[in-house]
C-alpha cells in the first residue's frame, strides 16, 4: 500500500523521490517493463527492518482481506534486502512474523513464496532458498524467480529450484511475461514449475497451450499488471480469454496491487468485462495452491458459499 511505504521511508529516515500517495502515484506510471523494475528497486530500498517486513504483510493482508480475500501466497526478494545490508534472517524472520499476525490479526492466511532475483550469484540464490527451506513451518511453501526475464533464463537458476524442489518447497517461477515460449518452456522444463506466474505468452504457441492445459498448470494471470507494464496494449486484447478457451486454468492476481494501482476486486471485474465467469478463476486458484487438502477443502468451501454474481464488469481501466 503507499501508505504502508511513505511511512516506513519515514521512520527510516530515508527519502522517496515522492511524499505524497499522489505523487507515489504518479511515480508507478510505467513506460515499461524494465522501468518497473527500476521504480521498484528505488521505492523498496526503505524497506530495512524486519519489522517494516512485518507490517508489509499484515497491512497487506487487511487491504486484500476488504476484497473478500481469504488465503494469500504473497511474493517477496530477500536478495535486494540483502546487497543492502539487511541480515537474511531479519528479512525472512519479519515476513513471517506478518504471516502469524495476519492469521491473527485479520484471519487471513498467508504463505510465502519468495523469490530468487534474476542476476543473483549463486550464493545469494542458493541462500534464498537454504533460508526458506529452514521457515517451512513458518509459512513459506515455494520458491520463485522475479526480474529481468529477457536477460536471465529459467535454465541458468535450474540448481537451487533442485535443493528446493527435494525439500518439499513448489517451484512458481514468472514466466512467460515479457518473453514468449522459451521462457515458459524453460520454467517447464528446467525449473519443473507446478504453477507459473503470468505464462499469457505462451498462446504464441497452440502446442504449449495444448500441454499447459493437459498438465493442469495454474497461470497465476495478472491482466492490469501487465496493461501497466505494457506487456499488452489494452485489456481488450488480453490473451486470457484464449486460455480459458484452450482449456489453461488461470487463477487472478494483483502482482503489485499498489504499484500497478489494482486490487483483487479489480482484477476479477476486469476478467468479467472480457466476458469469463469469476468463479473459474477462484477455483483454478484453489487447485494451484501450496496449501494441504484440509485448507484446500476449506478454500472450496468457501467459494461454494460466495454470491459470484455480485460482481460487475469493470470499464475505463
Amino acid at each position: 500500500m503507499p501508505e504502508t511505504l511513505l511511512g516506513i521511508a519515514k521512520a527510516n529516515d530515508l527519502p522517496l523521490p515522492a511524499t505524497t500517495v499522489e505523487e507515489l502515484r504518479e511515480l508507478y506510471r510505467f513506460r515499461d517493463f524494465a522501468h518497473f523494475i527500476e521504480v521498484w528497486l528505488l521505492t523498496t530500498t526503505v524497506l530495512r527492518t524486519a519489522d517494516d517486513f512485518r507490517r508489509v504483510v499484515t497491512d497487506y493482508a487487511a487491504e486484500a482481506k476488504s476484497h473478500g480475500a481469504v488465503y494469500l501466497e504473497g511474493i517477496f526478494a530477500p536478495t535486494q534486502n540483502a546487497r543492502r545490508g539487511v541480515a537474511w534472517d531479519d528479512v525472512f524472520d519479519g515476513y513471517c512474523d506478518g504471516v502469524q499476525e495476519a492469521r491473527e490479526l485479520h484471519g487471513v492466511e498467508v504463505r510465502l513464496t519468495p523469490d530468487i532475483t534474476r542476476g543473483s550469484t549463486p550464493e545469494e540464490a542458493e541462500a534464498t532458498v537454504r533460508h526458506s527451506i529452514a521457515r517451512m513451518d513458518r509459512g513459506v511453501v515455494g520458491i520463485g524467480l522475479g526480474g529481468l526475464e529477457a536477460q536471465y533464463p529459467p535454465e541458468l537458476y535450474e540448481e537451487p529450484f533442485r535443493l528446493a524442489r527435494e525439500a518439499g518447497l513448489g517451484s512458481v517461477p514468472h514466466a512467460g511475461e515479457v518473453v514468449g515460449v522459451p521462457s515458459v518452456r524453460g520454467a517447464l522444463d528446467a525449473l519443473h514449475a507446478v504453477r507459473l506466474r503470468h505464462g499469457i505468452r505462451a498462446v504464441e504457441d497452440p502446442g504449449l497451450v495444448r500441454e499447459l492445459a493437459g498438465r493442469g498448470t495454474v497461470l497465476d494471470v495478472c491482466p492490469i499488471s501487465n496493461l501497466r507494464t505494457g506487456v499488452v496494449r489494452s485489456l481488450d486484447e488480453h490473451p486470457l480469454p484464449e486460455l480459458v478457451a484452450a482449456g489453461v486454468q488461470c487463477s487472478l492476481s494483483t502482482d503489485d496491487p499498489a504499484m500497478f494501482a489494482t486490487d483483487l476486486s479489480l482484477e476479477y471485474e476486469s476478467a468479467l468485462s472480457l466476458g469469463l465467469e469469476p468463479r473459474a478463476f477462484y477455483e483454478a486458484g484453489v487447485a494451484g495452491a501450496l496449501c494441504n487438502e484440509e485448507t484446500r477443502e476449506r478454500l472450496r468451501t468457501i467459494g461454494d458459499g460466495y454470491d459470484w454474481g455480485q460482481l460487475r464488469p469493470v470499464t475505463g481501466v
